[in-house]
Parts: structure tokens; sequence; C-alpha cells
């Protein structure tokens, strides 16, 4: 009977130290022989796992357009959400708030008027949603006071439309490799009244600033008659920063090597805000580049200086992208 029972341990104890060694194999990792063999409680638990995205398994499942998901019957966004073509998003990862990039999405969510917010239905249903096209929960718990104060000053859109990710604050964090649409990171934030979503599509940064040069300038207002430059000025004032005032030096150099070209200025803004105010302030920066170019040397008589707000877009004035090309300021050849 001794001998029955030694070796029952025996037995026990050698399966223990199996097991153990099998999950040695890769530490910490989600999705250690990828996510359809990680147990629930590896999906659905504040774990210790590292991220590795390539072990997650990929989702054939259509998805849509980005950002991929329609709030639930009797829920809308509280305001205008937050969408960026590119931008930062912190997610907590192995419990550390992580930034990643790509196109984002964040908006803060309330009852439609005459409806009630049930936080349990919304967890419900966004749980159910993800888990059916393939998503993994990969955190479901708080960041501490500690993490909070680390972190919370790096995030640009600390406080801004949809944010989450305070100290005590109750995150759910999914991730999704989906197989045309590439990694999508969700999360959300719900408590008795409303919600918070954030949606990241992951891209990498594609740079589309160039050194304008005063030949670039000249060549322009030769062959097309204009010129198109984005001066950057302060926020709302029409202060020229250091960058803008490197773009108003070639503008001064273009005007310098073909001494009978003269220019009109003009101001553009985009549709954000009150018209009025738009082209005041259109005008003032327009006005800014003349002082500019007149305290660099160039004659005043060579050039005039006009805003048209959002009068003239330049393209359809319907999304960020767009508007940020509507910004702009014009060099218009008039001789």
């Amino acid at each position: 009977m001794v001998n029955k029972v030694l070796l029952l341990m025996a037995t026990a104890v050698l399966a223990l130290s199996c097991s153990q060694k099998t999950k040695e194999r890769d530490p910490n990792t989600l999705g250690e022989f990828s996510a359809e063999h990680a147990t629930d409680a590896e999906k659905n638990t504040n774990s210790n796992f590292k991220l590795d995205m390539n072990r997650i398994a990929l989702s054939d499942v259509e998805i849509g357009v980005f950002p991929f998901i329609n709030l639930s019957h009797g829920l809308e966004e509280m305001n205008k959400p937050l969408v960026r073509e590119f931008d930062v998003c912190f997610f907590p990862i192995d419990g550390i708030m992580t930034p990643l990039e790509g196109n984002l999405y964040k908006t803060s969510i309330s009852p439609k008027r005459g409806e009630d917010f049930s936080q349990h239905y919304f967890e419900k249903s966004m749980a159910k949603y993800l888990d059916s096209i393939g998503a993994v929960k990969v955190f479901d718990g708080e960041i501490s006071k500690d993490e909070y104060d680390r972190y919370h000053k790096q995030d640009p859109n600390k406080g801004g439309e949809g944010d989450m990710g305070y100290a005590g604050q109750n995150i759910k964090f999914w991730v999704l490799r989906a197989k045309n649409q590439g990694n999508i990171y969700i999360q959300y934030h719900a408590y008795n009244a409303g919600a918070s979503l954030n949606i990241l599509q992951e891209a990498d940064f594609t740079q589309t600033i160039s050194k304008v040069t005063a030949e670039e300038i000249a060549k322009e207002l030769s062959e097309n008659g204009k010129a198109i430059l984005y001066i950057n000025f302060e926020v709302d004032q029409s202060k020229i920063s250091d960058e803008g005032m490197e773009i108003v030096k070639q503008i001064g150099e273009a005007l310098n090597s073909d001494k009978s070209l003269k220019i009109a200025i003009e101001g553009h803004t985009d549709k954000t805000g009150d018209p009025s105010k738009n082209k005041i302030l259109s005008n003032d920066r327009a006005n800014a580049v003349m002082l500019a170019l007149v305290t660099d040397g160039i004659d005043q008589s060579r050039l005039t200086a006009n805003g048209f707000g959002s009068e003239k877009p330049l393209i359809a004035d319907d999304s960020e992208k767009n508007q940020a090309k509507n910004r702009r300021v014009e060099l218009i050849r008039i001789n």
C-alpha cells in the first residue's frame, strides 16, 4: 500500500514538472502556441504576458473599414470623435502603458436621449463581437498610480476625447491580427453612465515634410503662376514659428533671384471655427509673411497680402487630412 502511494506521488510530481517545463519554453509570452491554444485565463485576465502579435492567430473575418466597430443599439458618440490618420495611443501591455502608432480613433460614448446606459450590456456586447472576429483579450484590469504618474505626460491626447488610462480605472484591452487590415488594438473603459473607446490600426510613419527651397518656389511661380506653401504659425495666432521663418527666408531668396517678380500673398484656413474669425486670422497671417519679407529687404511694392479664410478650399474640407491641406499660404505671380 505504501509503495502504491509513493508511486502515485511520484507520478504527480513528474506530471507537474513536465507541465512547468512546457510553460518555460517561452515564459510570459501571449500565445505560447498561438492564440487558439491559450487558456481562457490567459486570454481574459491581467497577466504578465508580453505581447507578440506574430503569435496571435491570423483572422480572416471581414471587419469592414476603419474604425471597424459600430456602436451597439441605443448608444452614440458623445462629441466629435478624435480621428487621426497617424497618431499615438497608449495601451496597457503587461500593465505598462505603451505607445503604439497608426490610424487612431478615440471617442466618448453615451446613451441616446431617452435611453439608459448598461455597463454590463456594453461590455458584453463588445466582448462577444471582438471574440467573434478573432480578437484576443490581453488585459483586463487597472494600471497603478505609479504607472499613471510615469506615462501620462507623454500622451499628447491626455484629457481629450475618449481618453482613458487613469489610475484605478478598469481597462479592457483586445488585439486583433486581421488578414487584410494588419494589427488592430482595441481598448475600452465603461462605467455606470457611459464609456470610452479607443481603436488603433498599426501603421508605420511616413515622412511627408521636405525642405522648401528658393529654387522650387521660383520654379512653381514660373511654371504654374503660383506656389502653395505650408508655413507654421503659432496656434490661433499670426506669429510665424521658427520653422515657418525658414520658408519665408526661401521666399525672399526666390524674389531676390528675379528682381522683376511681384507676388500676391494669400492666407487660407480650413472651415473649422468661426468663418469671420478665420478670415481675419488668414489676413493677419498673410500680412505677417509680407512684413517678414519686407524686414528681410524685399521692396513692399512687389508684394500684396490678403486673407480668404475658408472661402477657397484647395480640396473638400471633409477630413482632418484635407483640412491640413487647406490651411496654407499661396504665392500668386502678378506680373
